[in-house]
C-alpha cells in the first residue's frame, strides 16, 4: 500500500479546546485511516511551520484523499498538506520510465 506524509496545523480555537480538554488525537487519526482500510504509522507534534505530522498507509490515492477531505472539512485545522511517498524501488522505476519519455523543452523545435 502507498505511504503518505501529512503536515497539519490546528486553528487557535482547536488549540484552546485541547488546552481545556487534552486528548490523544493520534487515536482519532488511526480510526480515520482504518475506516478506509489503511494504517497509521506515526503521529507527531512539532515546532515550526506545521503543528504536526502523520505517516499513513492507505490502499490507494482515492482512499487517502477521502480521509484528507473529511479531516479538512471538519474545521479543526488551518492547514493540511498530504504528500504521496515513493519507495526507492518506485523511484528507480520512475527514473527508468523517465529515460523513455521524449521530453521537449518549451520553445525548442
Amino acid at each position: 500500500m502507498p505511504l503518505y506524509l501529512s503536515r497539519f496545523s490546528y486553528t487557535p480555537e482547536t488549540w484552546a479546546r485541547m488546552i481545556q480538554n487534552p486528548e490523544d488525537r493520534a487515536r482519532a487519526a488511526q480510526a480515520y485511516i482504518e475506516s478506509v482500510g489503511g494504517k497509521l504509522h506515526g503521529f507527531w507534534y512539532a515546532f515550526g511551520e506545521h503543528d504536526g505530522y502523520n505517516l499513513w498507509e492507505a490502499p490507494d490515492n482515492v482512499s487517502m484523499a477521502g480521509v484528507a477531505l473529511a479531516i479538512g472539512a471538519g474545521g479543526a485545522l488551518s492547514s493540511l498538506e498530504t504528500t504521496v511517498l515513493l519507495s526507492v524501488d518506485e523511484t528507480l522505476e520512475a527514473l527508468r520510465k523517465a529515460g523513455q519519455v521524449q521530453y521537449r523543452a518549451p520553445g525548442t523545435s
